[in-house]
């Protein structure tokens, strides 16, 4: 699954950051437990691997050594990571923002349906709002190090759609409360269905659609159980590695500041696997084997349906005046001010404005 493109992708990630090279002084031993991604066999899980548990130890002198877990290693659903990391079971952690929101409301701002419809806007307002979501988790004891990006969140449909229009009345799997805001407002039918169970759900017609990265649907065999693909990218997943803030201010200076330089290098990483793996998802997912270079090639090609200029603009349409003022709605009125502050110069939508 994980082949030449992202191989090459990391080379030119690591002559980027030279500094990583330089060793920190002799002294004793760190060891660091982390759960970051859903599965072991995501590209995002390969980059924890060599850019965060290698690198780290490469670059300490092998002082800094990281047992790495995924989600599904630790029997956990990701709703419980900042809890995981307050509570000390593990001192790096990670999940969406979308299900850390349970726990830390503010942080589903950052990530809503329809906000950002390029990855490079999504990147901004991820930078935007790390100093602000942390003065939340510090609450909790907690920091977060850096954000990171899935694939763009995109539709696969078991039947033939055109546009958005055509989804009124489908039942479509959704995640997260902003996604359930924007397929209502469609006309559809929103339905909570697990991850692992999504595949059996289109098989079977559960659900007619799903939504989730182009190419985790890809990894999770979607285009045996559906036909039609959308390029909208509805949202990105926005993901945070955190830290436990105790443990974490208790390193001596070179070791965190060699942590700090490492994780700034993996989202830098993360950030750009989020771009190419987006229309490599797509790629693979409609047989293009050309372009299919990091996800595994569809056995059976998908439809891609191209978004057209009145999708984009319904999509904007509905983040202003359905998703935004859900969000404030169950975040509450100091939210609508932090997204007037510092996330509405950045996508050119005001909160009641």
């Amino acid at each position: 699954m994980f082949r030449t493109g992202l191989a090459a992708m990391l080379g030119i990630v690591a002559l980027a950051a030279p500094a990583l090279a330089q060793t920190i002084p002799p002294g004793p031993r760190v060891a660091i437990t982390a759960v970051t991604q859903p599965l072991p066999t995501q590209p995002q899980y390969v980059l924890d691997q060599r850019i965060l548990r290698d690198g780290l130890r490469e670059r300490s002198g092998g002082r800094i050594e990281m047992t790495l877990a995924s989600h599904a290693e630790r029997n956990l659903s990701g709703n419980e990571i900042v809890r995981l990391v307050r509570s000390g079971q593990a001192e790096i952690g990670a999940g969406t923002l979308s299900t850390l929101s349970g726990d830390v409301p503010i942080l589903d701002g950052v990530d809503l349906a329809g906000l950002a419809p390029d990855i490079g806007l999504a990147r901004r307002i991820a930078d935007a709002m790390t100093p602000v979501a942390n003065r939340d988790l510090e609450r909790f004891g907690v920091r977060i190090m850096a954000m990171f990006p899935f694939p763009a969140q995109v539709l696969f449909c078991r039947t033939p759609f055109a546009t958005m229009a055509d989804l009124r009345g489908r039942r479509v799997r959704t995640f997260g409360n902003s996604l359930v805001d924007f397929y209502a407002a469609l006309g559809a039918q929103p339905t909570s269905i697990g991850f692992p169970e999504v595949y059996s759900a289109l098989e079977r017609g559960v659900v007619d659609c799903a939504i989730t990265g182009s190419g985790s649907g890809v990894a999770a065999r979607w285009p045996e159980v559906s036909t039609h693909i959308s390029d909208l990218p509805v949202s990105w997943a926005v993901a945070a590695y955190i830290v436990n803030l105790n443990w974490f201010n208790r390193l001596e200076p070179p070791v965190r500041e060699l942590i700090e330089a490492t994780f700034r290098q993996l989202s830098d990483a993360q950030w750009e696997l989020g771009a190419t793996g987006t229309r490599d998802g797509i790629d693979c997912a409609t047989g293009n084997r050309d372009n299919c270079r990091i996800h595994t090639l569809a056995a059976r090609p998908m439809t891609e349906v191209k978004a057209s200029d009145a999708d984009k603009a319904e999509t904007r349409r509905i983040f202003q005046q359905v998703v935004l003022p859900g969000f404030v709605r169950r975040c509450g009125a100091r939210c609508g001010e932090i997204y007037n502050q510092v996330i509405a110069p950045l996508s050119g939508v005001r909160f009641g404005g």
